[in-house]
């Protein structure tokens, strides 16, 4: 890789880093190019914003799920999956006429929380666009890295198909619902600033059926996904730490996404939840005011970072617990987007009684990065 291209990538990837750490980003130099805003009163439109938006800084597609192996030997047992795209547009101008300026860089997560095994099965990559070895369509979700994709098609299903050595997944996930906006018609605040906003919808319960393999071991599967897509030009405020966030699919058809943004003083300093109902809809009522309350937690014993694994969601009247299918669900992946963070498959309790399962993204816990 020669010199322009690692400073791009290095630019890229400290972009989507700064935002899971809330730094702020050297300020542009001349010549470099400016990232749009996110605006408030910009409806979504389908499909287009099913696809990229190379204008704006970072974007990323996130689909995770719960799912039942159905092959003799561990049938009924839960796996959770995780795969997750990136994309990151760099400071090198988008006028430039060569088809090697390293404009836009597409990066990618997958992982399989497995049980038996008590940690996470996972892989990454990096490329940049173009030259067959990375692409994002800007008119549906179409991603790829080598053979690493993520796709839907025109009945509304999503496809992800990830081969690496020690695992491979094949999922092909459905929805039955339209996209859900969240936060104010698909703007979606994440600090005290109007500025500090992402264009975000979800996809939760899709119907989901597909394979994995582990290590050699294939196996059917069945259950239930969620599809995040958000995309920003602005990181998160200075006086931020991290986040925590989880989508959660309910037994009775509904879901709710809930997210606060962490300051560095110990404070709160942004928090959102939304209920949405069992036929895709929003709660027609004010989003409830959420707290997310630490219940125990867990230390890396590779990184020496400390996750609360097991949260409280305080939602009014409400509180519902989050467990994790096990404690070990940290993800290193300073190979790719630089950052470790912990991204666990929970269960969802009220009362003491199971209502649901989904994930749990706990960032900012590692440290602050510096790249």
């Amino acid at each position: 890789m020669n010199a322009p291209c690692r400073r791009a990538r290095r630019e890229a990837l400290a972009a989507l880093a700064l935002g899971g750490c809330g730094l702020r980003a050297p300020p542009a130099l001349a010549g470099e190019s400016v990232y749009p805003p996110i605006v408030r009163g910009v409806p979504l439109a389908f499909p287009r914003d099913h696809g990229a938006h190379p204008a704006f800084r970072t974007e990323w597609w996130y689909l995770t799920g719960w799912l039942q192996r159905l092959d003799d030997v561990h049938r009924g047992q839960p796996v959770g999956v995780q795969v997750t795209f990136f994309r990151s547009r760099t400071r090198h101008d988008s006028a430039n006429p060569s088809r090697f300026a390293p404009t836009q860089l597409l990066l990618a997560h997958a992982a399989l929380a497995v049980p038996e095994r008590g940690d996470l099965v996972h892989s990454q990559r990096a490329a940049r666009a173009g030259f067959g070895l990375a692409s994002a369509s800007e008119h549906d979700t179409a991603l790829s890295i080598d053979d690493w994709t993520l796709e839907r098609d025109a009945a509304d299903r999503y496809h992800a198909r990830i081969a690496d050595r020690r695992f491979a997944i094949e999922l092909d996930a459905e929805a039955h619902a339209p996209p859900v906006p969240q936060g104010d018609a698909g703007f979606s605040r994440k600090g005290p600033l109007e500025r500090q906003a992402s264009r975000y919808y979800s996809r939760p319960q899709l119907r989901t059926r597909g394979a994995i393999r582990i290590e050699g071991a294939r196996a059917a599967v069945e259950g239930v996904a969620w599809l995040d897509h958000e995309w920003s030009s602005e990181i998160l405020d200075a006086a931020a730490e991290g986040w925590d966030w989880t989508g959660l699919n309910l037994d009775d058809g509904s879901a709710l996404v809930a997210f606060r943004i962490r300051r560095r003083d110990g404070g709160v300093a942004w928090s959102y939840a939304r209920w949405i109902g069992a036929a895709g809809a929003a709660s027609t009522g004010a989003d409830p005011a959420v707290r997310f309350v630490p219940m125990r937690s867990w230390t890396s014993p590779r990184t020496g970072a400390r996750y609360p694994v097991a949260m409280r969601l305080d939602l009014g009247a409400r509180s519902i617990a989050l467990e994790p299918l096990f404690d070990d669900q940290e993800l290193d992946t300073r190979a790719s987007t630089g950052t470790i963070y912990w991204e666990g498959a929970v269960r969802a309790l009220e009362a003491g009684r199971e209502i649901g399962r989904g994930y749990l993204e706990l960032t900012g816990y590692a440290g602050a990065l510096r790249l």
